[in-house]
């Protein structure tokens, strides 16, 4: 099923939103990962919805890939064996993840598909088709979440974001290479089940520094919630 970007956005300029807290109340064991691209602020906004479902928040971590140094000097030579560690370092975190899930309130701030789209834009011919056939493998024993928030941003904040954190390794990323990440990610979603994602924009959201967006934004999570499986469990308007 296709999915038109912007049917479930979030949209700014709520002020007069409730503040949600939802850690005393007995809620079913919702599994949200929090998406986007580089520099979009998935891990901050993971961190700070932790405390609405009192869940697991489980970040991604990133190993050391000893072929990664090799990937910037001769990309074309190393991108096969750079992609297929982190693949199985994302499948590992992903396992963990998936043992847990249904079982307790989880957040995460990627999906194992991340990988894929990252190895689209560095693999080729032979090598992206065993790629694909190893990821294929690999993503049937993972849990998928009950609800993605995909974060976007034009790539003029994306880039903007990047530099304002400082990064090292991230300061040699081009917009070319930027923009080619935001389309492959737009193209992703745009196919991704649609009762199942929340599409948010982000460009004029600051949810660390304003806390009316960030109460923004979690009034349009648990709305959009609501209309899932957990219609008894969440709190009615009344009730925040």
């Amino acid at each position: 099923m296709r999915h038109a970007l912007g049917t479930k956005r979030y949209v700014t300029g709520q002020s007069d939103i409730p503040i949600l807290s939802f850690t005393s109340m007995s809620l079913p064991p919702i599994y949200l990962t929090v998406e986007g691209v580089i520099g979009v602020g998935k891990t901050t906004l993971a961190t700070l919805l932790q405390p609405t479902f009192d869940a697991r928040l489980m970040l991604e971590q990133f190993e050391d890939n000893p072929f990664l140094a090799a990937f910037y000097d001769e990309p074309e030579r190393y991108a096969f064996q750079t992609q297929v560690v982190f693949l199985l370092s994302r499948y590992r975190q992903q396992r963990e993840i998936t043992a847990l899930a249904g079982r307790l309130p989880l957040i995460t701030d990627y999906l194992f598909a991340k990988d894929r789209l990252f190895a689209r834009l560095n693999l080729a011919g032979p090598s992206w088709e065993t790629y694909v056939e190893l990821h294929n493998a690999l993503a049937e024993q993972i849990a998928m979440p009950d609800l993605v928030i995909y974060l976007r941003a034009s790539v003029d904040t994306l880039m903007d974001r990047i530099a304002q954190r400082g990064r090292s390794y991230e300061q040699t990323m081009s917009r070319d290479y930027i923009t080619r990440l935001s389309a492959a990610y737009d193209d992703y979603f745009a196919r991704y089940e649609p009762d199942h994602l929340l599409v948010v924009e982000t460009d004029e959201l600051n949810v660390v520094e304003r806390a009316s967006d960030l109460e923004a934004l979690r009034h349009a999570l648990i709305t959009r919630l609501r209309q899932m499986t957990f219609p008894l469990l969440l709190p009615t308007d009344s009730q925040l």
